[in-house]
């Protein structure tokens, strides 16, 4: 996505983007024809934590692994997008240390495998990736498996899943409409499709209360044991402290090294996700993934790397794959957070694709930001259009320009400070394909 075919693995997946669509096509049918050519391997897999919402379902993946991981298990992980290397989709759970992303040969194996048992019949790419995750984390032993959904959850392709752990649905907002409804209860609905008979579901912090209902009544009418952010459990600061509570009481941790009071509720769920998947979860596993825990684009501040050179001297930058207004929102109040705390003018840097709402996105920013400067996303046909986007941003109240690229945008910064004040925050975003851009132009992808 971000960087030049250089690996075996990537010269494999290259060949399916050249005879596969790129896109998805919401059905189980092709799914399960291929998991059954390769021996059923979703079948094979160490218990799954499945996990769909709009936002917060990567930051809730993240949470559960710093958990599982702090305990001492091993934990396979699938997410999606990657952000800079096709890698990043697969974690490798080792015991008793931090997951690696999958090696180089094993994933060209896989995606070879996969495309052999497929036979070039029509699938999309994301199907047979699926596959790939699948077969990998069949034939390596680990604890868990950590599922994140890619689209929707019903007729995704990881819903193939019959007897998770425990489904988790994270925050649910408008997004993806065209696919999945132009109201959040019919969003819901979709989501609430990865929840299985009998089996326990962890709901999230849900803003919307048709969303939430939805949601409940899905769960009551499958029989699945139910736990409800704000009811069977929920979390807040206290004192610069994480209060966690359930029903086996209140829990005093440290604060979520992943920035925003958003992360409360998602750590909140993660915890209790890992607790009804079966694994006893204990303080110190608890404290351990609240400082521990990593998420890369996720409000992830750039403090090294290529990008610097053009940047402001002691500006605070800022990292966000963020790309809804639901998200755009759970943004704005982090850095109104740090703007509390520290005044600093702040710039946007902005890049989107043509299937969000951008004016929504930037009217959280309306009151915070004194400029935008709008840039196209490299390598995504979706990318919007720079004079198009700040056209958008204009519209929700804000100054913008269009800029060739990032590089180009911290230099424009550079030379609009003024003496006497404090060096800007930079919050550059908009999309997690524009973040992978970043972090492959900066030097530091995920690792």
């Amino acid at each position: 996505m971000n960087q030049p075919v250089s690996s075996e693995a990537e010269q494999e997946i290259e060949k399916l983007l050249a005879l596969h669509p790129k896109g998805f096509d919401l059905s189980l049918g092709r799914i399960t024809r291929l998991l059954e050519a390769l021996g059923n391997p979703h079948l094979k897999m160490p218990p799954v934590i499945h996990v769909a919402g709009t936002n917060g379902k990567g930051s809730c993946t993240a949470f559960c692994r710093a958990l599982l991981e702090a305990g001492g298990y091993s934990v396979h992980v699938d997410t999606s997008p990657h952000l800079v290397r096709w890698h990043e989709r697969y974690r490798i759970g080792v015991k008793g240390s931090r997951g690696e992303l999958v090696s180089d040969a094993d994933l060209a194996d896989a995606v070879r495998r996969v495309a052999a048992a497929n036979g070039g019949e029509m699938i999309t790419v994301f199907e047979m990736l699926t596959a790939v995750g699948f077969l990998l984390f069949a034939e390596r032993p680990a604890d868990a498996v950590i599922l994140e959904v890619g689209l929707g959850g019903r007729f995704d392709s990881t819903n193939v899943i019959s007897d998770p752990a425990v489904s988790v649905i994270m925050p649910i907002a408008l997004d993806h409409q065209a696919y999945l409804g132009d109201r959040v209860e019919l969003i819901a609905a979709e989501k609430a499709g990865i929840m299985k008979r009998k089996r326990p579901v962890v709901v999230g912090h849900q803003e919307f209360e048709a969303a939430r209902e939805v949601l409940i009544s899905t769960a009551d009418r499958l029989g699945c044991p139910l736990s409800v952010y704000g009811q069977d459990f929920s979390a807040h600061e206290e004192f610069g402290r994480l209060i966690y509570q359930d029903e086996d009481g209140l829990h005093d941790l440290p604060l979520p090294r992943l920035p925003g009071r958003h992360q409360y509720a998602n750590a909140a769920a993660a915890i209790r996700a890992v607790k009804a998947a079966g694994f006893a979860v204990t303080d110190q596993m608890m404290e351990k993934a609240m400082v521990s825990v990593e998420w890369p684009a996720r409000l992830q501040r750039i403090t090294e790397g290529k990008l610097l050179e053009f940047a402001p001297k002691g500006a605070e930058i800022w990292l966000d794959g963020g790309h809804n207004p639901a998200g755009g929102e759970v943004i704005a109040e982090a850095i109104a957070a740090f703007e509390e705390r520290q005044p600093r003018p702040l710039y946007l840097i902005t890049g989107m694709i043509n299937t969000k709402d951008p004016v929504g996105y930037f009217r959280a920013f309306a009151d915070l930001a004194e400029h935008v400067f709008t840039v196209r996303i490299r390598g995504s046909e979706a990318g919007l259009d720079p004079v198009v986007l700040a056209h958008s941003a204009f519209d929700a109240g804000l100054v913008a320009e269009p800029s060739a690229s990032v590089a180009e945008a911290l230099q424009e910064i550079t030379l609009r400070q003024i003496p006497d004040r404090p060096p800007p925050r930079i919050l550059i975003g908009g999309s997690l394909y524009f973040a992978g851009n970043v972090l492959a132009d900066n030097g530091t992808p995920p690792t």
